[in-house]
């Protein structure tokens, strides 16, 4: 990678960190007090407090990044992104519903992504004041310290987090797989994966770029992986958001489990 590039990934993570602590602030400004809500088109929830949050990240980073692609969960696509070199990943709140309900685990989401893939990362847990960074070459970080992908070798035993429709079927128990439960955040699901305290991640089809593009890259610089069905790696920024069924997790334990998946889901 060329330096300069390396140093425009660093000064872009450091730029998405500080505006994900920014939104972070407003969005705890709404938490557990009731906000107006709504359920979009796809009947998923949306409240004031993501519009709030998808507005500030707009000002502060396209001011920033005038040249910069801009997609969002909550900002409608008018597909201008896919002319420029590198675009922002939002999703404002990642974990609506845990927001709504009042639970922790919810974050702010920013990627910057450049031919396809993520080239800085920035994931906030305002609740527990958890930033979590990454940039090619430079390792994944939670506040600092260093990210490492869980060092298991064999499916006995591993945990997988994802939904228990998956997670609980009988193969993957008589394999030794046990379920580690459900995080309403994709996003903070594969930050813990990629901070080692999972072994594996199941992901349903249909995950969109704001659910994926920062994690799938503290996922990659902790160590692991984070693939389809068929073994290929995810490229974002492009005509569709949408990905098909995905898993993460170490090498070791991707490899054998991913035809076995690919069979159930």
């Amino acid at each position: 990678m060329p330096v300069s590039d390396a140093r425009a990934n660093l000064a872009d993570m450091e730029l998405i960190a500080q505006a994900a602590r920014q939104g972070g602030a407003t969005a705890m400004s709404y938490f557990r007090k009731d906000p107006h809500r709504w359920t979009k088109d796809n009947d998923s929830p949306v409240s004031e407090a993501d519009l709030a949050v998808d507005r500030q990240l707009a000002e502060i980073l396209q001011a920033a990044r005038p040249d910069y692609g801009w997609l969002s969960e909550e900002t409608a696509d008018d597909s201008s992104r896919l002319n420029s070199a590198r675009s922002f990943v939002v999703d404002p709140i990642d974990g609506t519903r845990g927001f709504l309900s009042g639970s922790p685990e919810w974050t702010v989401a920013i990627a910057v992504v450049e031919a396809g893939r993520p080239v800085a990362a920035a994931l906030y847990q305002p609740v527990t004041d958890h930033l979590y960074t990454a940039a090619p070459g430079h390792g994944a970080t939670c506040n600092g310290a260093p990210l490492r992908i869980s060092d298991r070798a064999s499916l006995n035993g591993a945990s997988a987090a994802g939904p228990k429709a998956i997670t609980s079927r009988d193969r993957l128990r008589d394999m030794g797989i046990r379920p580690a439960g459900y995080v309403p955040s994709l996003a903070l699901r594969l930050a813990i994966l990629a901070a080692g305290r999972i072994d594996l991640a199941v992901v349903r089809e249909n995950a969109c770029d704001w659910d994926l593009a920062a994690s799938d890259l503290l996922v990659q610089e902790a160590g692991g992986r984070l693939e389809d069905l068929r073994g290929r790696p995810l490229s974002y920024n492009r005509g569709s958001v949408r990905h098909p069924a995905l898993l993460g997790g170490p090498k070791a334990l991707v490899d054998p489990l991913r035809p076995i998946l690919a069979e159930l889901m």
